[in-house]
């Protein structure tokens, strides 16, 4: 018999398969239709630090005076914090399965008071999607890295259930990152965050959205840095982000020691009913392979020698395009 079970930060999944933040888990309804779709657990639509704080900028900026500024600003956080802790309470109502919030978060100010709220509605667990992009000229290099441990060390002082950190890909060392978060107590490193994908249109003159959702393809850096980290960093669980469009990608996700993978993409194109031919393939794969459970291949193509992983990426681009004429 197969057991798709998994253990990912400390959460108990019945199987491998997590729905990411996004407007697919905006309402307890859609979150209801997900798990009964098959979805291992949920992460709920973000928490934006950027939504509170412009309201409170603009609001302050409206204001006759400082008082008043203040108060309609306490009144919007508050409004934003009761609706998000209502989807938690609702969804925790209508489903059995790990309800995660989410914070998408690039500083660790006035934010960080809402963690404690969102583990009293009852949040199974904490994901901060850590997300900013480093393009100023004063830069100090490390600074980006330091502030995911700041945030970090904030979040954990003000809750007790597990914090996942979801990271960005524009990152010079994931695996130190990962291996300073798990020892300021991260339980889960999700790998990774999709930027805002930019493009241009030469007819206007102007910058306009690119691709909104991600493809297969997108896959790649997670499976080499998971790959890497998890050979590395142990006593922490990973999941997979970006490009899982199918069983197969899930399953080599947890080849290179996911424990999990979360979808969003697919579910877009292909609507909830994506999600159980994906655990069917998952069952059917691991039968003809002999597993039973996940942890029997979990990992199994995780990197062997880690101090030689540059030499062989070098060698296989040279290989690669040294081959093509």
């Amino acid at each position: 018999m197969v057991d798709l079970r998994t253990e990912f930060a400390g959460l108990k999944l019945k199987n491998p398969i997590i729905i990411s933040s996004s407007g697919l888990t905006s309402s307890a309804d859609k979150n209801e239709k997900l798990e009964m779709a098959g979805a291992g657990a949920i992460v709920l639509k973000s928490l934006f630090e950027e939504q509170i704080m412009l309201k409170a900028q603009q609001t302050n900026e409206a204001a006759y005076y400082p008082e008043g500024g203040n108060f309609l600003t306490e009144h919007l956080n508050a409004q934003d914090l009761a609706e998000y802790l209502k989807l938690i309470q609702e969804s925790k109502k209508r489903c059995s399965i790990p309800i995660i919030a989410s914070i998408n978060c690039c500083t660790n100010k006035e934010w960080v008071e809402f963690a404690r709220k969102i583990e009293f509605a009852g949040a199974d667990a904490i994901e901060l999607n850590i997300l900013s992009i480093q393009a100023s000229p004063y830069y100090e290099c490390g600074e980006f890295e330091k502030r995911h441990i700041d945030i970090l060390n904030s979040v954990k002082s003000k809750i007790h259930i597990p914090i996942i950190i979801k990271l960005g890909i524009h990152l010079t060392n994931p695996v130190s990152l990962v291996s300073k978060l798990r020892a300021s107590g991260a339980e889960g490193i999700v790998m990774f965050n999709r930027l805002y994908q930019t493009d241009i249109d030469i007819k206007k003159l102007e910058f306009i959205s690119g691709e909104v959702l991600s493809s297969a393809s997108d896959l790649t850096p997670s499976l080499r840095w998971i790959g890497i980290s998890s050979a590395t960093v142990g006593n922490i669980d990973y999941a997979a982000s970006g490009g899982v469009h199918s069983a197969e990608g899930a399953i080599k996700s947890i080849l290179v020691g996911a424990s999990a993978a979360e979808i969003c993409s697919v579910i877009y194109k292909n609507g909830n009913q994506c999600i159980h031919p994906m655990l069917q393939y998952i069952e059917c794969w691991m039968r003809g392979k002999g597993y039973e459970n996940i942890s029997q291949f979990k990992g199994l193509l995780k990197a062997k020698d880690v101090n030689c992983t540059n030499m062989y990426e070098r060698t296989q681009f040279l290989r690669y395009f040294s081959e093509r004429e």
